[in-house]
């Protein structure tokens, strides 16, 4: 792995390229000098492969054809984002096992063996694994532990996500961080008390519950919105997601944080500073 000289751009390789994400990364890409885009992986069997990248958004030429090969991605680059599906990443992995190169995570629905082996990969490569590449969704993150500690275990939550029509994965990555959240300050285990949906004669809300609730419609980028309810008041706090370049921006942001540091599994947080874990960095996605 080659550290990238301060002088010179970053290299950078968009696996998932020619998904919705992986074409705001594009965009945002052309306007910066401190990256340089030297690969761009989509889905194998994609009528986009072998074409020129820049044919995807439309704009002008990068001078960079779409592969379908994540190996020959991960060897041209110094850090490579990965904004794709679950299948995907999990082919990615294998490939970064061979190709060791520090990688941004933002694909959801990740499932449990294929965060084990980011797990297994972080022990000699940095990772970050991010649900939600969003500088203030990682801000919301931190002011959601402050109000826990404050408010005390009185106090129930309930996390309501909204999405356009064409997510995927439900609920989204981000409100099962945010549940995991509470569960960890909290000191509960995440698994069993985060309920999804409620129908019928459910009885009494426990007092550890979590509920998560996910709504679809249109083109709404991402919403979420926690509500901490306690006797006698609410309290609610809401991030809103207007354009999906916020995203890229931030995957950006922590390309080149993550680039300078030793192995370990990192989130966001680490990226602003409010942690400072090194090589035993862990993230709690229990």
């Amino acid at each position: 792995m080659r550290p990238a000289a301060v002088s010179e751009p970053l290299r950078l390789c968009v696996h998932g390229a020619t998904g919705r994400m992986g074409r705001a990364l594009l965009e945002v890409i052309r306007g910066r000098g401190d990256v340089r885009l030297v690969a761009a992986v989509g889905r194998p069997g994609s009528p986009h492969v072998g074409r020129d990248v820049g044919a995807v958004t439309g704009g002008p030429a990068y001078g960079v054809a779409v592969i379908d090969a994540p190996a020959e991605g991960l060897r041209a680059c110094d850090v490579l984002v990965d904004f794709s599906a679950p299948e995907a990443t999990q082919r990615l992995l294998a490939a970064i096992a061979q190709y060791p190169r520090p990688t941004v995570i933002g694909t959801t629905g990740l499932t449990r063996p294929i965060e084990a082996a980011v797990r297994a990969l972080a022990e000699r490569v940095p990772m970050l694994l991010a649900p939600n590449t969003s500088v203030g969704v990682a801000v919301l993150g931190e002011l959601l532990g402050i109000a826990l500690g404050a408010l005390g275990p009185d106090w129930d939550v309930e996390i309501v996500e909204l999405h356009h029509r064409g997510k995927a994965d439900a609920p989204s990555g981000t409100a099962l961080r945010l549940a995991r959240l509470v569960a960890e300050a909290r000191g509960l285990q995440a698994q069993g008390m985060i309920v999804h949906g409620r129908s019928g004669r459910v009885g009494p809300r426990p007092a550890e519950q979590v509920g998560v609730l996910a709504a679809r419609g249109g083109d709404v980028v991402g919403e979420h919105t926690l509500w901490l309810c306690g006797p006698g008041e609410r309290l609610e706090l809401v991030h809103r997601a207007h354009d999906r370049s916020l995203f890229a921006h931030g995957a950006l942001r922590a390309a080149c944080w993550l680039v300078r540091q030793p192995p370990g599994l990192y989130e966001m947080r680490d990226v602003l500073g409010w942690s400072a874990r090194g090589a035993t960095a862990t993230v709690g996605r229990d």
